[in-house]
């Protein structure tokens, strides 16, 4: 069908073809090369750079249905050099929906290969010869170009920077090894085309398999299921076509926001290794709810232990001054509702977040550990947050003033509303101490449908809530309870200084994210809001009107201008490594790993933020450590740091591949080893040199 097809189309478009001049052709083809001078024996890229006009496509290694691949007709020079093409990833080209599926590119392709330079070279070396291509339309054409490149072979390379970005992000584009396995089986005349992989765990990614020959039919859909280790694709075969031993080509992912990744396929007939059948790796439901059960109680002990961060304290302390002033009316029956509101205020505001994680995921988005500390703006607004509530809790204002803020008046009011708001406001300020401990949560509910979601961060929640949800039931609480006195007061001024500490680690982050500007208008909109406090106190009745006014807009403008500040500066793009540092980090980049890695060289990867408390112990206990810098420098090992302080596709795309739901990840690339090891998130000095050492 495909020979007698093409044979057609061709017809249709072969006086067109004929005599044309290069300014005719519907693709303008150029042979371009990373370097303008190359050395003896050395081996560079060139690339054949294919623009084609609008509507016009060519084809892929496998054209699918229809249609030739580009291929060097005739080689004048250069051929002994030449290696072979590598190919980008394709995509389809749907000619009649359902019948007839094409693969290949659109616009533009950039088709690369490796030259290597005769160790004996001199002068000029030459590669020279004509390229042959169908482009197609409404009609197939068959062009050709004549190509020629000379480069002059010197005793230094000369590299082509242009030329040299353009072909590695090309190269970027063919398919990676696939790091899993992939299996082939047979069910009732259709095969399943099985990958036990962590790249393949979002359903929310397209995936099509794009085989290097014609055992399938290419326009049937392929239906794909996805599991929490992996997932499948159904393919349809040819009639008649036998069940191969071993099946090839390209898997192709895309997420709803169009980024692309690919992975080389060579599955062999038979079930998975790491599974029973060659149906995909089952979802959390399937499991069990032995292993569910285990994951909420995890995410329980995540939410208890939270209550120890030092966020989280001062609001705790709160609530015991609102238990103690119950005790001493009391009233056991009020201890119990202040507990059981504030449990539902901490619910409402992890249900918020699970809604917002289900939301964002649906819309393409990769959301990692603390992805609320990526984004500058919302940085400089809890800043801001736990300022105001540091100068409550020093007394610098009393609650119940004109400047009060609206969560603190709420969460100060006595009865259900009160300790409904008391809650909201311990999961608000906890928000920036979340992250080491949101882990099991996140790591757990990444790939699983929304009602996971919901019942894991409502654990986390509720393991937030539970240490005074069960005080507040404990009989005769109040008989151990002290009697309210100054030490109340002298508690809360206590801990208003882990709040402006807070606030000053936050400021630390902002710096990072968006620079000192950022820093600047944050620390000015602080000065505002203490200046409308001072105003406010110094209202009486004859001015209150007045003065609250103007209290009332300085602290407006001391949140509003920072954040819209905050919000007009790009977050900063490059990597800041400590001073301290230089010279022993490199910015990680999957281009850059390459090069070491085909340098012969190992890599220990530091996949970190900023605002990663866990990252930042590890960095000052470990990653710094002398001794261990010197032995990955004696190990041929470069020590790579890749900073998510801010968002970056590319490291979140490297996240997912690993199935790590964010930071801290760290990778240990042995010397020769194309697999890393995923080391803990909590590290060692001695369990790093176990590593590199094999013991």
């Amino acid at each position: 069908m495909r020979a007698t097809f093409l044979i057609f189309l061709c017809f249709l478009g072969l006086q067109t073809a004929l005599g044309q001049s290069a300014s005719e052709r519907r693709a303008n083809v150029e042979l371009i090369a990373e370097r303008d001078a190359v050395q003896p024996g050395e081996t560079f890229f060139v690339a054949f750079d294919m623009q084609m006009v609008d509507g016009w496509h060519v084809y892929w290694r496998n054209p699918g249905d229809v249609g030739l691949p580009p291929m060097i007709e005739e080689w004048r020079s250069g051929q002994q050099m030449a290696g072979e093409f590598i190919w980008p990833a394709a995509y389809e080209l749907p000619i009649i929906p359902g019948k007839i599926m094409d693969y290949g590119f659109k616009d533009r392709l950039v088709l690369p290969f490796p030259v290597t330079v005769p160790d004996t070279a001199s002068g000029l070396i030459s590669v020279s010869g004509i390229l042959t291509y169908l482009i197609c339309e409404t009609v197939c054409i068959q062009e050709k170009a004549e190509f020629q490149l000379a480069l002059p072979v010197s005793t230094e390379t000369q590299i082509n920077e242009g030329n040299g970005a353009l072909i590695a992000d090309w190269i970027g584009r063919s398919p990676q090894p696939l790091n899993g396995e992939a299996r082939l089986t047979e069910t009732t005349g259709n095969w399943t085309l099985s990958i036990a992989s962590s790249a393949f765990i979002l359903p929310d990614l397209k995936l099509r398999f794009f085989p290097y020959e014609d055992e399938i039919v290419h326009a049937a859909e392929q239906v794909v299921e996805f599991g929490a280790d992996g997932a499948s694709v159904r393919l349809i075969p040819f009639e008649g076509e036998p069940f191969p031993e071993r099946l090839e080509g390209v898997l192709v992912a895309e997420t709803p926001a169009g980024i692309r990744t690919s992975v080389e396929i060579s599955a062999v007939s038979g079930p998975l290794l790491s599974g029973t059948s060659g149906t995909p790796p089952t979802t959390t439901a399937q499991r069990g709810s032995a292993q569910l059960i285990s994951i909420v109680l995890l995410a329980l002990l995540g939410g208890v232990v939270l209550n120890l961060m030092p966020c989280v304290l001062p609001v705790l302390a709160i609530k015991a001054v609102g238990f103690v002033e119950s005790a001493s009316n009391g009233s056991a029956a009020e201890i119990r509702l202040h507990g059981v509101f504030y449990t539902v205020g901490v619910l409402f505001s992890f249900v918020g977040i699970a809604a917002t994680f289900v939301v964002l995921r649906a819309g393409g988005e990769f959301l990692s550990l603390g992805f609320q500390l990526q984004y500058p703006i919302g940085v400089a607004f809890l800043a801001l947050l736990m300022f105001c509530i540091g100068l409550w809790l020093l007394g610098v204002f009393e609650l119940g003033s004109s400047v009060q803020g609206v969560g603190s008046s709420l969460a100060a009011r006595r009865g259900a509303v009160g300790a409904f708001f008391t809650g909201v406001l311990a999961a608000v300020v906890g928000a920036p101490c979340i992250g080491p401990f949101l882990g099991v949560a996140l790591g757990a509910v990444i790939s699983e449908p929304a009602p996971i979601v919901f019942l894991v961060f409502g654990t986390v929640g509720f393991g937030l809530a539970l240490p005074i949800l069960l005080l507040s039931y404990i009989p005769g609480l109040q008989r151990y309870l002290p009697k309210p006195g100054q030490w109340m007061n002298t508690l809360k001024q206590f801990f208003a200084f882990p709040m402006f500490l807070t606030a000053a680690w936050l400021l630390s982050v902002l710096s990072d994210q968006a620079g000192g500007s950022a820093v600047v208008w944050t620390v000015a909109g602080a000065v505002a809001i203490g200046f409308a406090i001072w105003i406010a106190r110094l209202s009486t009745a004859k001015n209150r009107t007045l003065l609250g006014s103007i209290s009332g807009v300085l602290l407006l403008l001391g949140f509003a201008a920072p954040l819209w500040m905050t919000w007009q500066i790009d977050p900063l793009s490059e990597v800041r490594l400590e001073t301290a540092d230089a010279g022993r980090n490199e910015t990680w980049s999957p281009e850059r790993l390459d090069e070491i890695m085909l340098s012969g060289k190992g890599a220990l990867i530091d996949f970190t933020a900023s605002w990663c408390a866990t990252c930042q112990l590890n960095k000052i206990t470990t990653l710094q450590n002398e001794d261990l810098q010197q032995t990955l420098r004696e190990s041929g090992i470069v020590f790579m740091v890749a900073d998510f302080t801010n968002r970056d596709e590319v490291i979140a795309e490297e996240l997912r591949k690993r199935g790590r739901p964010g930071v801290p990840m760290y990778l240990l690339y042995l010397p020769g080893q194309t697999e890393p090891k995923i080391l803990p998130q909590i590290l060692s000095k001695d369990l790093i040199l176990r590593e590199i050492q094999n013991v």
